[in-house]
């Protein structure tokens, strides 16, 4: 038997071992989540600034951003993102505002070209508006419980820097939303499992909780500049200074609707080439991942075992499509018969995915098109960053505390007139401050 033979026997083992631990690893991360829910203590929580970036419509818009203003932490103030008074999404906002309004929520108007990204751009002024030192920064997008802020601080630890969470789709209607469904379920939110769980853990753009201090102390809002994609820059602040980064067991669901191909396709590449750009050496061994490589060298060293090809390949089919069924089933999330259908296609574009994103760093978000590369942090976000890593053994044994008692007010900072806001209720001379 040759070496090359041997090789691709033990790839192909390796690579099923890897996926059933990962699906084990999930598995018992997502009943955890289950279990924590069902027994969570309410606790007197600290005065929080929820971020929502907004940019266009999109399906179940209504649902998702409700979701938002029905959350039962009572300390927290909710800061609508848009870069125009012309975005479609506006008035929905307007109407939700009047429905909430008990609920302390303002609408930031205006952008900030702090680099490419144009989520970041939009989303800058609501760090720089936002009153409380603890920051929220939530997608739009996903339908969050009523209890999402205790789920977060349940996670948060004396040593943690940012707390997180992946989505998981639901609700797809046609055949490339269900594609999407197999991307981020038992393949995205697996895999971000597993690595928070090796100790490894990634902020994602979904969900980020900070402490203000961290990030201020990093730089501000400029320091998640540096790199093309807010989440890269933020793990990597995180990481350099110390920092955990927790993410959180329970996954909220991105309710996904109709999707194209091209809808697809545009989002899973832009991300693959931000994760290039980012996380290099992360992401080269993506070209391994899914079934398509080990099922090559099954078929490759099967002969030499004796074994049948075509019967050896769907035992390793069954168990490897099955256990992500069987983990979709146990953690309650989108799953059908025709999953592993719908799983193939996802595996066979994985290796045209990392094969295109290797080759090009043109991408296109929300209309802008950019290039996903990586920038040299300036000096002196690294200097202070260190400096923040300084601080972080002082501050690790430091209980959540409850911040000052909510105010309402106007949005700016007097001297910017770049951004207009409204507001749910009249000025208070406190925000008039830097």
């Amino acid at each position: 038997m040759s070496a090359l033979i041997l090789a691709a026997a033990i790839f192909c083992g390796g690579a099923a071992a890897y996926q059933l631990a990962s699906i084990t690893i999930a598995v018992l991360r997502v009943r955890r989540g289950a279990a924590r829910i069902a027994h969570l203590e309410r606790r007197d929580l600290p005065f929080v600034s929820i971020v929502v970036p907004l940019s266009g419509t999109y399906n179940f818009a209504s649902e998702t951003l409700r979701s938002v203003f029905e959350l039962t932490h009572p300390r927290c103030e909710i800061l609508f993102c848009v870069t125009s008074e012309a975005d479609p999404i506006v008035p929905l906002v307007r109407a939700m505002m009047a429905e909430y309004s008990a609920v302390p929520s303002r609408l930031l108007i205006g952008d900030e070209r702090l680099n490419d990204n144009p989520k970041l751009n939009n989303m800058a002024k609501g760090w720089r508006a936002a009153r409380y030192e603890w920051v929220a920064f939530i997608d739009s997008n996903i339908i969050i419980p009523h209890n999402y802020l205790e789920l977060l601080f349940a996670r948060w630890q004396p040593n943690t820097g940012l707390v997180t969470t992946s989505p998981i789709g639901s609700r797809p209607h046609g055949f490339w939303a269900e594609v999407e469904c197999a991307f981020l379920n038992a393949f995205q939110a697996r895999w971000g499992c597993v690595s928070e769980s090796a100790g490894m853990g990634f902020a994602q753009g979904k969900t980020m909780l900070w402490r203000r201090a961290d990030l201020d102390g990093a730089g501000g809002v400029e320091a998640l500049a540096v790199e093309c994609a807010e989440d890269a820059a933020t793990t990597k602040i995180m990481r350099r200074a110390g920092l955990k980064i927790r993410m959180v067991d329970y996954l909220p669901p991105q309710p996904l609707g109709y999707r194209s191909a091209a809808d697809v396709w545009s989002r899973q590449i832009r991300w693959a080439r931000m994760r290039k750009a980012t996380f290099f050496l992360f992401f080269l061994p993506e070209a391994l991942t899914g079934a398509v490589p080990p099922m090559m060298a099954l078929i490759f060293c099967a002969p030499a075992f004796g074994l049948p090809i075509g019967w050896s390949l769907l035992v390793l089919g069954i168990g490897w499509y099955g256990s992500e069924m069987a983990l979709a089933v146990i953690a309650k999330w989108h799953v059908t018969l025709l999953y592993p259908l719908y799983a193939v296609v996802r595996d066979l574009i994985l290796p045209v995915l990392f094969v295109s994103a290797l080759i090009s760093d043109r991408i296109v978000w929300r209309g802008n098109p950019m290039r996903a590369v990586s920038t040299n942090p300036l000096p002196q976000v690294a200097a202070s960053t260190a400096a923040l890593g300084f601080r972080a053994n002082a501050r690790r044994s430091s209980a959540i505390r409850v911040g000052e008692p909510i105010g309402r007010g106007i949005l700016l900072r007097p001297h910017d007139t770049r951004y207009r806001g409204t507001d749910n209720a009249p000025s208070h001379p406190s925000d008039l401050s830097d």
